[in-house]
């Protein structure tokens, strides 16, 4: 299957919003980084944040480590002697898997000056993985009271329908998000089979490669960070380089 993207019908977008300005969206390419730091950099981001500061989207690539959500069932850890660190943190949803070859999209927004309701942002994430999905030839769907994306029973994705791609959660503080969405590119799944996928016994966890992708982080990211600014209505702002941004976002936020 080929990698390169196809044009997605316009019958697949949602409608955009109107042709008013909109708060622009700064994209942060931030590399590989310690989970738990990341974490502290996003409460910090949202606690010094402003009426007047941009929103901006994070692209993160974690090592190993499994985290719990606020109302987490330490149950679903399956072997608690894993070498795997668990970071417990205060986004929704139960226990989740980051590590290399999944792009980790923080969405650092202000949903009062969007005009945005949690579950509406919910929805709009949603569709912004499906269609980057989209974009390399795969059928992804929602599933009803089980936020994230899951493969679409097709002929060629008949053997893996069900399963689950990008994962999703989310904490909203002071009218603000953080936290956001983790999309499978090229993974080691091993560790998936260590837990209970969001809490869900025996769901199948697969990544893009799985699928018969074989597209590079990179070129997934951007895919993925410009469908979610374009469905959470932003204007898409020049995205800083790789290797660039994450010690000023220790400080704070942009103004």
């Amino acid at each position: 299957m080929s990698a390169t993207p196809v044009t997605t019908s316009p019958a697949a977008v949602l409608e955009r919003v109107s042709s008013a300005p909109t708060p622009k969206v700064n994209v942060n390419w931030l590399g590989i980084q310690p989970y738990t730091e990341i974490f502290d950099a996003m409460r910090a981001f949202t606690e010094a944040r402003t009426p007047e500061t941009a929103d901006e989207i994070w692209l993160v690539e974690h090592p190993p480590v499994f985290t719990l959500g606020l109302a987490g069932n330490p149950a679903h850890l399956l072997n608690p002697d894993s070498d795997i660190p668990l970071v417990k943190v205060d986004r929704g949803g139960q226990i989740t898997y980051h590590g290399p070859g999944q792009v980790v999209a923080y969405l650092m927004l202000d949903l009062r000056r969007r005009k945005l309701m949690v579950r509406e942002l919910v929805q709009r994430i949603e569709q912004g993985v499906i269609e980057t999905l989209a974009s390399y030839n795969l059928e992804t769907e929602r599933k009803a009271g089980a936020p994230g994306i899951y493969v679409a029973e097709t002929p060629a994705q008949h053997s893996h329908a069900g399963a689950k791609i990008a994962a999703l959660g989310l904490k909203i503080r002071n009218g603000c998000s953080y936290h956001g969405v983790s999309l499978n590119v090229r993974m080691d799944l091993q560790p998936f089979l260590a837990i209970n996928p969001c809490g869900y016994a025996g769901l199948e966890t697969v990544d893009m490669a799985t699928l018969g992708v074989m597209a590079g982080w990179n070129d997934v990211a951007q895919t993925l960070a410009e469908n979610l600014t374009h469905h959470i209505g932003g204007q898409s702002a020049p995205a800083a380089q790789p290797q660039n941004g994450y010690a000023s976002r220790l400080n704070g936020p942009t103004e």
